[in-house]
């Protein structure tokens, strides 16, 4: 693995205890960040509402000048991964969790070890297209872990890793977020902004992955209990910085963010990759581990040309560039003219159908 890519990377929660004595901070960080709800930090200070995505049912589009085979179905992708096994099975495992505080560690194995297969033998556009699909609410757990410990997967393939390194990437993806099984429904669905208290309880939530892992190999313990931490350490629980956050976690931080971005929740509308990827570019090097963060954006951008996309006006058209300084505006063509998006004019989601 090339030597500058051992650096570190997370999806941490900038309002964490770590800095509350600190008000200067807490102030700018809230310029970037707003916590919406209860399951994760949002990076929605970064995600305004006008830039979000629709958060609606799927709707029938005209579709003038787009090749039919380049539209995608989400569930003709679903079927390619086997998602629909992989998502009852995760359902299973985090239920048993919630029922007896046990995880079933032969079925999460299992269902580890079939994603990780799957990233083998299906090319990685088609699972970045799967992840960037809308998706039910209600389903938002276990498609986060699934999603997640894919995303995971397609990075220590970027990396160079072994295939043991990376079969043990998916499998603490799928795990990272074990522990929320253990928080009250009420909090963890709650359609509003969490109380102070109510956010406590969801910090605890990589506490109580590490424990329920404790059969587990430590790298899957440690990414679950610090894929919160921060780069710049003000994170949580540990509030450990750079190097000292464990390569794996640092990896599970960015995964946790894009798919926690792009997903709709109970709380949020989903929001575009592209917005997505400007959210992780704004937190290169204060959450995010630089090098990690520049090793995404080289793999996961060409992932995403030449595939469409519904703008803010409705309209559908086609990815064909980007500007990596800029990655919330790519250039997008409609109807034979190529346009720059921009503030006024942008993607709001992938155009995959039902």
């Amino acid at each position: 693995m090339d030597k500058d890519l051992k650096t570190s990377v997370e999806e941490q929660n900038r309002l964490s205890s770590a800095n509350a004595g600190n008000p200067d901070r807490a102030v700018s960080l809230r310029s970037h960040i707003s916590i919406t709800s209860s399951t994760d930090i949002h990076y929605s200070a970064i995600i305004d509402e006008k830039n979000s995505g629709f958060g609606m049912p799927f709707v029938k589009r005209e579709l003038h000048g787009i090749a039919p085979e380049i539209i995608e179905s989400r569930q003709e992708l679903e079927e390619i991964i086997d998602y629909g096994t992989a998502k009852t099975e995760t359902q299973d495992v985090l239920e048993t969790i919630t029922d007896t505080g046990v995880v079933q560690q032969e079925l999460v194995k299992s269902v580890s070890v079939g994603l990780s297969n799957r990233l083998g033998t299906v090319k990685s556009s088609k699972i970045v297209s799967l992840i960037n699909a809308l998706a039910p609410v209600d389903e938002y757990l276990q498609r986060h872990c699934i999603n997640v410990g894919l995303i995971n997967g397609l990075f220590g393939k970027w990396l160079g890793m072994s295939k043991d390194d990376v079969d043990t990437l998916v499998l603490a993806g799928l795990l990272h977020d074990c522990g929320k099984a253990l928080v009250p429904a009420r909090i963890l669905q709650a359609p509003r902004k969490l109380t102070v208290s109510e956010y406590e309880v969801i910090k605890m939530h990589s506490l109580h992955s590490y424990a329920l892992l404790e059969e587990f190999p430590d790298t899957v313990r440690r990414a679950a209990r610090n894929h919160h931490e921060s780069f710049d350490g003000g994170g949580y629980p540990d509030y450990q910085s750079e190097l000292d956050i464990s390569l794996f976690a640092r990896i599970s931080s960015i995964s946790d963010v894009y798919d926690a971005i792009v997903s709709q929740r109970a709380y949020k509308k989903a929001s575009s990759p592209f917005h997505a990827l400007d959210v992780i570019a704004r937190c290169r090097g204060s959450d995010l581990d630089p090098s990690l963060v520049d090793v995404f954006f080289k793999r996961m951008l060409p992932d995403l040309v030449d595939k469409p996309v519904i703008m803010s006006d409705g309209t559908v058209g086609i990815v064909r560039d980007f500007n990596p300084a800029c990655p919330k505006y790519p250039t997008v063509e409609v109807n034979g003219q190529v346009i720059e998006s921009d503030e006024n004019w942008f993607c709001v989601a992938m155009y995959i159908e039902e």
